[in-house]
């Protein structure tokens, strides 16, 4: 029976999510801080803690990494009634948390989740046994067969070469402020099934719309870095909600889909960098004739950027199935920016669009010319034809980039470490 502890110091939170869990098949445990959490976890073995953020002494934070230090194994979740970044940003990087859960919470919804990570701890412990026991089978192959002993270190230092590389990349990328904002991004398209890789296409063609009409640089950073962030407010959401077409949401759905604008704004005003574009998050899905939301403007009360927003976050999110219940194909999608020019997206702007992907569908490579491979069996000097997007939502390696010899090493090393091979799609030789 799994053992579950509840850290708070608030003893109502701790009673109420003692009733929640009554009917479950679990053995409960409670805390009211960080320290007396770690006494417990010193006696017992303790398979999952939800900590609330917020608490004297020690807070959530530094009580999960604590955790992370001594109990690796121990899945660990946040509570917290903040929408604070930072807080949340530091929690994910030292407890290395599984899942943030903003209070108050939905009872199915948090209940699900800890199935969901019990089950995540299980799976994890028989992959450890696997590795385990494939590593005592490989020692046996050296053993009884010494002429592999030479290959097998070549294979070592091979993988050891990809390891360090992805670690100084990793690093680099660490010091570089687009990495903050693809982590934003990554919290919401990790849990939609037909999100991945939403947000940077909607950012890349957002930002070739803004150049095209001239936007200053100071604006057409504000609106690229707004496009990156614009989905950010449904951290809140459920993962149904997200997934959920908006034409088929309830009413019910509908009022909580539309707070998700000044939501993402809320995330992001706290930073002095993000204070252009969480404005844009907030209008972004303002109508060019009133009928939008939250706030109900109309025409050139509408910022430019948000009017670029709404038009090409719909034009994509049309062809993933997030509007309609089924996906809509581009030239289908096309005709409908085209009928409702004038009422919900700037009519200019519409124009100023279709432009821009004519201009894009003649430099672009025909399909013809593209070819999928197993990644095992990708070669130096190719380059990606679409985005290289895992199983889990996570965008790998953009459209467009070269691989090299190193990121091939990579690459191949990488995609032994899965479960499922990757596929790469790549731009065939002339």
């Amino acid at each position: 029976m799994p053992l579950i502890l509840l850290v708070d110091d608030e003893p109502n939170i701790l009673s109420a999510l003692c009733r929640l869990f009554r009917n479950e098949n679990f053995m409960i445990l409670v805390a009211d801080s960080g320290t007396a959490g770690l006494e417990i976890m010193a006696q017992h073995p303790v398979d999952l803690v939800i900590s609330d953020m917020r608490m004297p002494g020690m807070s959530g934070a530094q009580f999960l990494e604590k955790v992370r230090l001594l109990w690796p194994d121990t899945v660990r979740l946040l509570l917290s009634g903040h929408a604070d970044i930072a807080a949340i940003l530091d929690a994910i990087n030292r407890g290395e948390i599984y899942r943030y859960i903003m209070k108050p919470w939905d009872d199915h919804d948090i209940v699900h989740t800890v199935r969901q990570a019990l089950e995540y701890k299980i799976l994890k412990q028989e992959r450890t046994e696997m590795e385990a026991l494939t590593l005592l089978q490989n020692t046996k192959l050296v053993t009884l067969n010494n002429s592999l002993e030479s290959k097998v270190r070549e294979r070592t230092v091979e993988l050891e070469q990809a390891r360090d590389d992805l670690v100084e990349l990793n690093n680099q990328l660490k010091t570089n402020f687009m990495l903050s904002i693809k982590v934003f991004t990554n919290l919401i398209e990790m849990r939609g099934g037909n999100l991945a890789g939403h947000s940077l296409r909607v950012a890349d063609l957002a930002h070739k719309l803004a150049v095209q009409i001239g936007c200053d640089e100071t604006a057409t950073k504000d609106i690229f870095l707004a496009a990156m962030m614009h989905d950010i407010g449904k951290i809140g959401l459920s993962d149904d909600m997200l997934k959920l077409p908006r034409a088929v949401m309830s009413r019910e759905q509908s009022i909580e889909h539309h707070k998700y604008p000044i939501h993402g704004e809320q995330l992001l005003m706290p930073l002095a960098e993000l204070r252009g574009a969480a404005k844009l998050v907030r209008a972004h899905q303002e109508r060019f004739d009133g009928s939008g939301y939250p706030d109900q403007l109309s025409g050139n009360d509408i910022a430019l950027g948000a009017r670029i927003l709404a038009l090409i976050s719909d034009y994509d999110n049309l062809q993933i199935g997030q509007i309609f219940p089924r996906k809509i194909w581009p030239d289908e999608a096309r005709e409908i920016l085209l009928q409702d020019h004038g009422k919900h997206y700037d009519p200019q702007l519409v124009t100023e669009l279709l432009r821009l992907l004519d201009d894009l569908a003649g430099n672009t490579v025909s399909d013809r010319n593209r070819v999928q491979i197993p990644a095992a069996t990708v070669q130096p000097g190719v380059t990606l034809a679409q985005d290289l997007v895992l199983s889990n939502g996570s965008l790998l390696l953009a459209a467009g980039h070269f691989i090299d010899s190193s990121m091939c090493r990579q690459i191949i090393a990488f995609d032994k470490t899965l479960a499922q091979p990757l596929l790469l799609s790549i731009y065939a030789d002339a």
